[in-house]
């Protein structure tokens, strides 16, 4: 991992609005390179479903070691109508988590100044997911026999170790610690026999003695319990698909899953970290220039913070915040500013 000003990260703008998003926060971040005095080399890499159309796969096939060299990858958004999932997400983002052990995938969700939460005002949501990234119910593990018979089945194996429990339940303990001293295990120990109760059990013995509160909440009530009572919660460490599923709750409940921001990360920085909105690539606004850059910027924060640039990730956070704050919003956040208009904003808020 490069911890000089200098800096080289790989951009993978990828499919549908990650084309749009991806640049302009690709701006901002070149405005802040020059006023903090360090240096970013972009790396373009022209992969997605653009790529899999001519070449029959998501990206080449030493892709991932033409990305290991870099210090961090910027992705935009990976998917499109008319490629299966299986052969978009499987075939890149899933890939490059696993080939850099990014074993935790980091969600912050609150609410941003200027956008509106469907929770009453008195309802404040401030708190971080820590979600497994690597192992769990998103395992290669299974098959299909039968295809095409009444005999058909599909069998899909969860795959849980205590290794790969351990260290996402230590970084969220670590985290916890920073904030407000609480923990919340999100789990499903009453209806799956296995895997769960050994979750429950890693993460009680990580979090033992650390000085966290720390309480395990069942998925179907832990679900109700963010959008009840989302200001009961700080720090939340869950598995694969139970991380999955609640940051995109948790996002809309915050006003909008269009801002939200994510990082895959390698703690230990053996390998490079992948920063990414968690928006998608929204194939029904991609190229009418409309599309909500925050998400994309936020997670361009993210990544400037991880590469020891603390204070202009704090800069372009109160860039994107105070822009909105001013009332120029995207149209998912009820305003008419295109792309372009808000990125203008930020860049003029940035200087």
């Amino acid at each position: 991992m490069n911890t000089s000003m200098s800096h080289v990260v790989d951009v993978i703008a990828g499919d549908g609005i990650g084309q749009e998003v991806t640049p302009a926060a690709v701006r901002c971040i070149d405005v802040l390179a020059v006023r903090h005095g360090f240096d970013v080399t972009w790396r373009d890499r022209p992969w997605g479903s653009d790529y899999f159309r001519k070449h029959g796969r998501m990206m080449p096939v030493d892709g991932i070691e033409q990305l290991s060299d870099g210090d961090a990858i910027f992705l935009g958004a990976v998917g499109t109508p008319d490629i299966p999932d299986v052969e978009t997400l499987w075939g890149l983002l899933i890939p490059i988590r696993r080939e850099f052990l990014q074993y935790i995938n980091l969600r912050p969700v609150r609410v941003l100044p200027g956008v509106t939460s469907p929770l009453r005002a008195d309802k404040q949501v401030d708190l971080v997911i820590v979600r497994e990234n690597v192992e769990g119910e998103y395992s290669e593990v299974g098959g299909r026999l039968y295809r095409g018979l009444p005999e058909e089945m599909a069998v899909q194996e969860s795959v849980f170790t205590r290794a790969g429990i351990s260290r996402a339940a230590a970084y969220a303990v670590d985290l916890a610690r920073s904030r407000s001293g609480r923990l919340t295990s999100a789990t499903k120990s009453n209806g799956i026999i296995h895997t769960m109760p050994f979750w429950d059990e890693v993460v009680a013995v990580i979090a033992g003695g650390a000085g966290v509160e720390v309480d395990k909440e069942l998925i179907d009530a832990l679900a109700a319990r963010v959008v009840l009572r989302p200001e009961s919660l700080d720090v939340i460490v869950a598995s694969n698909l139970f991380g999955d599923i609640l940051s995109d709750l948790a996002g809309a409940v915050a006003g909008s899953i269009g801002v939200a921001p994510s990082a895959n990360l390698n703690p230990p920085k053996d390998h490079p970290s992948m920063f990414e909105p968690v928006h998608g690539s929204a194939p029904d606004i991609a190229g009418k220039g409309v599309a909500n850059p925050v998400g994309q910027m936020w997670a361009g924060a993210m990544m400037l913070e991880h590469l020891g640039q603390a204070s202009a990730a704090a800069d372009l956070t109160a860039a994107f915040e105070t822009v909105l704050a001013s009332g120029t919003r995207t149209r998912d956040l009820g305003g008419t500013a295109t792309t372009e208009e808000f990125t203008s904003a930020v860049v003029a808020a940035l200087a």
